[in-house]
C-alpha cells in the first residue's frame, strides 16, 4: 500500500479562499439559456420562465458567481437587443455558434435569475464589434441610479433600482482567430485600457478583468499577457486564464497530468503579471480569474460545435461526463485552491447542458453529471484559510510531466467555525493509499463527515435514467487518531474529510 503524509498547521496560511473561485458560466450557446436555465412552460418553471429544478441544482452545486453572456457570443452581442419589451426585441444571427438568437432572455432576466439562484453576476462587455462607448452605456444602464438616458431606460423597463454589478470582464479571448473582431495584444491592450477608464469613471467599486491568452498552447501565450498588462496594469484587477482538459489518447495516467499543467499555467501567469509590476516598481498584484475551465474534448467538432441552418438553441457542446472526468475536475479545484493567494475567481464552463455539471431534458427532468459532485463538495466545505501544507507522497511520470505527485490535497481551516477540511485525490491507478494528516494547532478534533467518490468503471456516467450511478458515499475507512486523520484511499478516488473542534 502507498503511504502519504500531510502536515498542516493553523498558523501557516496561503490565503483566505475567495468564494468567487466557485463560479460558473452562462453563455447564449446551445441549450445553456434556452432549455437550460430558462424554459417557459416547463413543469417546474416559475412566472419568469426559470426552471425550478435547475435553480435547485444550482444552489446545491454551491455556485457563487456566474459569468454572462459569453464567451464567444459576447464579441458580436449588442446588449440593447436583450432589454425592453420582449415582443420588440430583434432576432439576430449568432455568428459565434451558427445559431439564431431570439433575445427573449437578456440582462434583466439574467439579473432576476441571479437573485433567484442567490449568485453574484459577472458580466462581460463586447470588445469585438463594439468598444468603450458601448461598454460605458451598458454600465450606466446597469449601475447608475437615474437621471440619465440609459439609467432612465432601465427604469422604464421596470427596474427602478440599479443592478449594482461589480465584476466585469473586458471582452473574451480576443487573441483567438475564431473571435469576432480578434485583436493583437497592442490593439486589445489599448481598447481594454480605455474601456476600463470610462467604466471606472461611470461607476465606483468595480472589479475589472482583462483577457489573457485563449489558452496556454496559443502561439500568443506569454507575450500576450505581458503586452496586454503593460498597457492596462494600472486599470485592471484581474487577468483571465482559460483551460480545457482533454483525453484524446484515452490514457488515464496521461489525463491526470492536466492537473499539473494547470498548476504550471497559474504559476507562469502569476510570474508574468509580477514582471509587469516589477517594471513599474509597483506593489500592486494582479489577481487571476480562471473564468473558463472544464473537461471538454468529445463534443468539439461538426454539428456539436456549430448549428446547421441557423437553428434556435441547438444541442451544442453537450459533453457527457464520466467518472474519470470527475477526478480531473476535483484535481483542478484543488490546484486553484492551493493558489488562493492569486486565483481569486474561477468559472466552470458552463453551468447547464453546454459542457456543464447539470443536464436537462427539454420539457423533462434535470440531473447531476459526474463532475457535479466534486465541485459541490469543494464549494460546500472549502471555506476559510487554505493552509500551506507539507505533503509527502510518491510520484509518477506521464507525457512531459516527470514528477506528478500521487496525492493531490488541500487543507482548509475556517477560524470562525473551527472546521478543518481535508480534500484528497489519490492518482494511483492501481494502489490504495494510506493517508495520515497532522492537523497542528487546532486542538482536539472530531471527524464529522467523510465522503468518497469512486467507481470501478472509469467510463461510468450519470444519465436521466440512472442519475446516481456516480455519487459520493460515506467513506468506509477513515478515523481520527491523536487528533490526526487516518484514512485509506482507494486507487483513483476523490475524498473529503471534515473535522471540527471536539
Amino acid at each position: 500500500m502507498l503511504k502519504s503524509r500531510v502536515i498542516a498547521d493553523r498558523d501557516f496560511v496561503i490565503a483566505p479562499l475567495d468564494r468567487r473561485v466557485f463560479g460558473s458560466f452562462v453563455e447564449h450557446l446551445g441549450r445553456c439559456v434556452y432549455g437550460g436555465i430558462y424554459e417557459p412552460g416547463h413543469p417546474t418553471a416559475d412566472a419568469n420562465g426559470f426552471r425550478g429544478d435547475v435553480l435547485a441544482l444550482t444552489r446545491e452545486l454551491g455556485v457563487s458567481i456566474v459569468r454572462y453572456p459569453g464567451g464567444n457570443f459576447v464579441s458580436g452581442y449588442d446588449w440593447e437587443d436583450g432589454v425592453g419589451p420582449k415582443e420588440e426585441r430583434p432576432v439576430r444571427l449568432d455568428l459565434a455558434w451558427g445559431s439564431t438568437e431570439t433575445n427573449q432572455f437578456g440582462t434583466n432576466e439574467f439579473m432576476d435569475w441571479c437573485k433567484a439562484a442567490d449568485v453574484e453576476p459577472m458580466f462581460a462587455v463586447n470588445l469585438g464589434t463594439r468598444g468603450p462607448a458601448e461598454a460605458q452605456n451598458f454600465l450606466e444602464y446597469c449601475n447608475h441610479p437615474g437621471g440619465t438616458y440609459y439609467a432612465d431606460l432601465r427604469k422604464s423597463h421596470g427596474y427602478e433600482k440599479p443592478h449594482d454589478i461589480k465584476f466585469w470582464c473586458l471582452g473574451n479571448e480576443m487573441d483567438g482567430p475564431w473571435q469576432t473582431c480578434a485583436k493583437t495584444a497592442q490593439e486589445y491592450g489599448r481598447i481594454a485600457t480605455e474601456t476600463a477608464k470610462v467604466m471606472r469613471w461611470t461607476s465606483d467599486g468595480l472589479v475589472l478583468s482583462a483577457c489573457g491568452s485563449s489558452h496556454r498552447d496559443m502561439p500568443t501565450y506569454g507575450a500576450w499577457e505581458y503586452d496586454v498588462l503593460d498597457h492596462c496594469f494600472e486599470h485592471v484587477d484581474f487577468i483571465s486564464l482559460h483551460q480545457y482538459f482533454e483525453n484524446h489518447e484515452d490514457d488515464i495516467t496521461l489525463f491526470l497530468t492536466v492537473i499539473d499543467k494547470l498548476d504550471r499555467f497559474i504559476t507562469e501567469v502569476t510570474a508574468i503579471a509580477d514582471s509587469v509590476a516589477a517594471k513599474r516598481r509597483s506593489d500592486k498584484r494582479i489577481m487571476l480569474s480562471v473564468d473558463e475551465w472544464n473537461v471538454w474534448y468529445r463534443a468539439r467538432s461538426g454539428e456539436q460545435l456549430r448549428g446547421v441552418g441557423w437553428p434556435e438553441a441547438p444541442k451544442l457542446l453537450e459533453e457527457i461526463y464520466n467518472f474519470e472526468d470527475a477526478l480531473i475536475v476535483g484535481g483542478a479545484l484543488l490546484t486553484m485552491m492551493n493558489h488562493s493567494d492569486r486565483v481569486q475567481a474561477a468559472c466552470i464552463a458552463q453551468l447547464v447542458n453546454v459542457i456543464g455539471p447539470i443536464m436537462t431534458e427539454t420539457g423533462g427532468p434535470a440531473w447531476r453529471q459526474t463532475i457535479f459532485h466534486p465541485f459541490a463538495q469543494a464549494a460546500r466545505f472549502g471555506r476559510g484559510n487554505v493552509l500551506r501544507a507539507k505533503v509527502e507522497t510518491g510520484s509518477f511520470a506521464a507525457g512531459t510531466i516527470e514528477d506528478a505527485p500521487l496525492l493531490v490535497s488541500t487543507v482548509v481551516h475556517d477560524p470562525e467555525t473551527g472546521t478543518a477540511t481535508v480534500f484528497a485525490l489519490n492518482r494511483s491507478t492501481d494502489q490504495e493509499m494510506q493517508l495520515d494528516v497532522e492537523l497542528r494547532g487546532m486542538g482536539t478534533r472530531a471527524l464529522v463527515q467523510a465522503e468518497e467518490l469512486h467507481h470501478a468503471d472509469l467510463k461510468a456516467i450519470n444519465s436521466k435514467d440512472a442519475p446516481e450511478t456516480v455519487a459520493p458515499i460515506a467513506h468506509p475507512a477513515a478515523e481520527l487518531r491523536n487528533d490526526g486523520l487516518s484514512a485509506t484511499l482507494k486507487p483513483l478516488s476523490w475524498n473529503v474529510f471534515v473535522t471540527k473542534a471536539a
